[in-house]
């Protein structure tokens, strides 16, 4: 703990922010990490409070108290170390993560929780400025070789766990370039691309090996998820190839709202308009002409995917943005009811706050078309009764759209990749896998593993580095019989 009393005497400094006016001009990031002596304030308010509940709250067990007063101390090199040491990617975690470790803070019950996420924010930008991430080859090979499918969070952190030790790993991406959802569901404008690769060096450097363009299966996947796969792999191949094979995809398969008017052009799912801007970010030419400029945009979905969405539409200069959302509007509140876990309650992101109109409790009944393209939607208001909606008598309206994009979530892997593999499935459609004990990870196949989003459904990045993580200790114990990486 550097400063006993620093809870009582430092308030919490939030990330500067370019003004909203000024960053929806371009896609570049607009939030700075925190300076030197502002992250060792941030430091300075942690409570070394004895049961670190931000520890808990972290789904990757960040030391988080270790490395607060690690930069309290300025001990930078130190700190990298320490967070380095339970999270593969923390320049992802500290830009895009929703920080449940600051809902758990101990703090946060009286008051504002530390800035766990801007200082871990601060800490690796820091490394890399300093030139103290650096590649971890492994002193000698195994001579085994490990097959990775999904380039997200989960597939980077489960290769690079793996190359580490000595295995030979082959990561397989569908996409043109390796990141996953990194890469084409997280506008620029939150995580530039630069940043990504940077940390491929990283794993090339030690070993990785990274395959784009390969479509794993035996059936592509269909609309609403991203796929530019130039080459198809069967899953015979790869278990024939390799010793081990290790499935860590993306969620990638989108609600839909099988309505009257859906097949109407001018509606798409929300992963079929935000990967494109990625794209002409990253200067590829023949991008597909799908923009919101001037049009009378309509998101359905509350969620990030939905934000993002509304921060890529006002990019566009759209003519409005208007966000729907079913469920109704949680409550404001300043403190987390129940501490320490994560709250339901309001939440506004730097896209919200650059312009939307927000309205909840909303069902779309039909969408209106005109030329065979969509230019409006009916609705009606829901009121909400023991968990269930009924729609509102004389609540009916109809809203101009002339883009709609559907951000309601995603169900479940794809699920044609399960289905080659012939692994079991969990009710959601998930691959069944267990997480604790003798043959975790492991899938109904032998020698086929699954972590992540395709193990677990929808979930945080946090969670998909955690699972990839531990996925590589599994298959590192299942070809060696033991395994020095970390559980």
């Amino acid at each position: 703990m550097g400063k006993i009393t620093g809870f009582m005497e430092y308030h919490r400094i939030e990330e500067a922010h370019e003004a909203p006016e000024q960053r929806k001009k371009h896609f570049r990031e607009f939030i700075p990490r925190l300076t030197d002596e502002q992250a060792a304030i941030q430091g300075a308010r942690c409570m070394d409070c004895g049961i670190p509940f931000c520890m808990g709250g972290c789904p990757v067990n960040n030391i988080i108290p270790d490395f607060n007063d690690l930069v309290y101390k300025r001990d930078w090199k130190s700190a990298i170390d320490t967070l380095h040491s339970t999270n593969n990617f923390p320049e992802f975690t500290g830009r895009v993560c929703p920080a449940p470790c600051e809902e758990a803070c101990v703090l946060r019950i009286i008051d504002d929780p530390v800035g766990i996420k801007s200082i871990e924010h601060a800490i690796i930008d820091r490394a890399w400025e300093e030139g103290w991430v650096r590649p971890q080859p492994p002193s000698q090979g195994t001579g085994k070789t490990v097959a990775v499918v999904g380039s997200g969070p989960a597939g980077l952190a489960c290769a690079q766990q793996l190359a580490r030790v000595g295995h030979a790993v082959t990561v397989f991406e569908k996409n043109d370039r390796i990141g996953g959802l990194l890469r084409y569901g997280i506008p620029d404008f939150k995580l530039e691309k630069w940043i990504i690769d940077r940390r491929l060096s990283q794993l090339a450097a030690e070993g990785v090996t990274f395959r784009t363009g390969v479509y794993v299966g035996m059936e592509r996947p269909g609309k609403g998820v991203p796929d530019w796969a130039t080459e198809m792999a069967a899953p015979e191949r790869l278990l024939e190839e390799f010793d081990a094979v290790a499935l860590a995809g993306g969620a990638e398969q989108p609600r839909d709202l099988p309505i009257p008017g859906r097949d109407l052009d001018g509606i798409h799912f929300a992963m079929e308009f935000l990967p494109l801007q990625n794209k002409r970010g990253a200067g590829d030419q023949g991008v597909p002409e799908l923009w919101a400029t001037g049009k009378h945009v309509v998101i359905i979905g509350g969620g990030d995917t939905g934000s993002d969405c509304v921060g890529t539409s006002n990019r566009h200069d759209a003519a409005s943005v208007t966000q729907f959302e079913l469920l109704p509007m949680p409550p404001d509140v300043e403190r987390n009811p129940v501490w320490p876990y994560w709250p339901t309650r309001l939440r506004t992101s730097s896209s919200h706050e650059e312009g939307v109109n927000r309205d909840w409790s909303v069902a779309t009944k039909e969408f209106v078309g005109e030329n065979g393209k969509v230019k409006a939607l009916k609705a009606v208001r829901l009121e909400w009764k023991n968990g269930k909606p009924g729609e509102i008598a004389g609540s009916e309206f109809t809203l101009p759209a002339e883009l709609v994009l559907l951000a309601m979530g995603f169900v479940s892997p794809v699920q044609s990749i399960l289905d080659a593999f012939g692994v079991a499935k969990d009710p959601r459609g998930n691959a069944r896998a267990t997480t604790d004990g003798q043959g975790c990870y492991a899938t109904s196949v032998p020698k086929v593993f699954a972590a992540g989003d395709m193990r677990r459904g929808q979930s945080l990045i946090v969670w998909a580095i955690r699972e990839g993580r531990q996925c590589a200790r599994a298959v590192d114990e299942f070809l060696m019989g033991k395994s020095t990486l970390p559980r």
